[in-house]
């Protein structure tokens, strides 16, 4: 059994971790008691969520017009330079190539969609159900889009 530290006297003798053993075991008690400040809406919370889903369908859409233009392709990889490891001279350490790029894509993709609903849904109240609709929605495509049968017309690798 452990013993609590009471005293002002023992807080100031008491070893560093034995204070912050103290701290841990209050943790659960702060989240029992709630917010003192309880959301009023689930817009921000809608916009992060179904901001993320879009950014990965964004991607996939991308990923498709890289194989169908190499212009952009190359735009898409230059967009992506400044990730490590996206232009590297070695083959044995290898390169990431356009995917860097296309890594890029969906963090603009997802932080512009996010600041644009968050705007927009600041201060409204929206449905948990629309919420997963449009998550679901968004993740299935862009899974869908990453299935090549769905997509015979397009090649998903590139040719050399």
């Amino acid at each position: 059994m452990t013993r609590q530290i009471s005293s002002k006297s023992e807080v100031a003798t008491a070893p560093l971790y034995s204070l912050i053993w103290e701290r841990i075991k209050l943790f659960p008690q702060g989240l029992a008691a709630g917010s003192q400040t309880p959301l009023s809406s689930s817009g921000p919370a809608a916009a992060a969520l179904i901001s993320a889903g879009f950014g990965c369908f964004v991607m996939m859409l991308n990923q498709h017009l890289t194989v169908i233009f190499k212009v952009w392709d190359n735009v898409v990889w230059t967009m992506g330079s400044w990730i490590p490891g996206s232009h590297h001279p070695s083959k044995l350490y290898g390169e990431i190539g356009s995917y860097s790029g296309k890594e890029t894509i969906l963090l603009v993709g997802w932080l512009v969609s996010w600041l644009i609903l968050y705007q927009l849904w600041r201060h409204r109240d929206i449905k948990a159900r629309t919420i997963f609709f449009w998550l679901l929605a968004f993740f299935v495509a862009a899974t869908a889009m990453s299935w090549h049968p769905l997509f015979p017309y397009l090649p998903l690798m590139p040719t050399k």
